[in-house]
């Protein structure tokens, strides 16, 4: 069976906006911070399993210097309140999203300048992290 990928059922909706302008390359991802559980083995090799409740994830989003979200991602990084982020794909048979309610950019995006537009990365530590 051929399966088809369209990056256009991929979005990216912050603080309830969706995002547009993504820059060439990877749009957006997300992963989870740490792992679901941790092992460790005792001197006579039994091992013990232990299970991590750590929430924490990061999303992270590339636009265009020229994209139409980039004063609004400015704005929510110079925020102290936290605010959802979801990344989505759904092309009507595969269905998928990552993200929180509570999430806040880590830190403005750097600037590079160049012969042709540029891109702004956008890292957002998410408190309640889910994947669905």
């Amino acid at each position: 069976m051929v399966r088809t990928y369209d990056a256009d059922r991929a979005s990216a909706i912050v603080n309830g906006v969706y995002i547009t302008g993504f820059a060439e390359g990877s749009m957006m991802k997300a992963e989870p911070d740490e792992d679901y559980f941790s092992t460790k083995v005792s001197a006579k090799g039994e091992v013990i399993i232990s299970e991590s409740h750590n929430k924490l994830g990061t999303v992270t989003i590339t636009v265009s210097q020229t994209s139409p979200s980039l004063p609004m991602l400015m704005r929510l990084a110079n925020s102290k309140k936290p605010f959802p982020v979801w990344i989505m794909y759904n092309d009507g048979t595969f269905k998928e999203r990552a993200g929180g309610t509570q999430a806040r950019i880590v830190k403005k995006p750097g600037k590079e300048y160049a012969a042709e537009a540029g891109s702004r990365e956008f890292q957002f530590k998410v408190f309640d992290y889910m994947e669905e």
